[in-house]
């Protein structure tokens, strides 16, 4: 399995003022440094530095399935984070994990809120089933999406 971020593509947009998913031009902030997640460098953004708050539909049209949230970003470029290791983002005791088929939409019987040492191992469950293309992790207490997880 492998973690992903959103797309450079997409971040440089919101950077440079892109319009988010509601067309609003992304709120700037200063980091506090407790919990701001960058969906991007999956990390997270140091007190102090500049940030990005914004609607994000982390799917690629409108339908249905296609949820819609605030998400945090770095306000200045940082490099992509993923792989295969879990992302620093992921600090929380336990999160949301739901597959998702090819169509994007959620495959009913996966979602679960899961502990975070156990979504490897659940993950892993989840891509038994070949309806399964994706699955998202969110956050358990506030819904909001963390970073896509593909098949290796």
């Amino acid at each position: 399995m492998r973690f992903v971020p959103i797309p450079t593509a997409v971040v440089r947009q919101y950077q440079t003022g892109g319009l988010d998913a509601y067309l609003l031009p992304p709120e700037r902030a200063i980091s506090d440094g407790d919990g701001n997640p960058c969906r991007h460098c999956l990390r997270m953004i140091p007190a102090g530095a500049g940030m990005l708050i914004l609607a994000h539909r982390p799917f690629p049209a409108l339908q249905p399935y296609a949820e819609t949230g605030p998400i945090f970003l770095c306000a200045e470029p940082c490099e992509a984070g993923g792989g295969e290791s879990m992302p620093e983002i992921l600090d929380s005791p336990d999160y949301i994990l739901r597959g998702y088929g090819v169509d994007d939409r959620i495959v009913y019987g996966t979602g679960a809120v899961v502990p975070v040492g156990q979504i490897k191992a659940e993950v892993a469950a989840r891509f038994a089933d070949p309806r399964v293309v994706y699955c998202h992790v969110r956050s358990a207490r506030n819904n909001c999406f963390q970073v896509r997880i593909d098949r290796s």
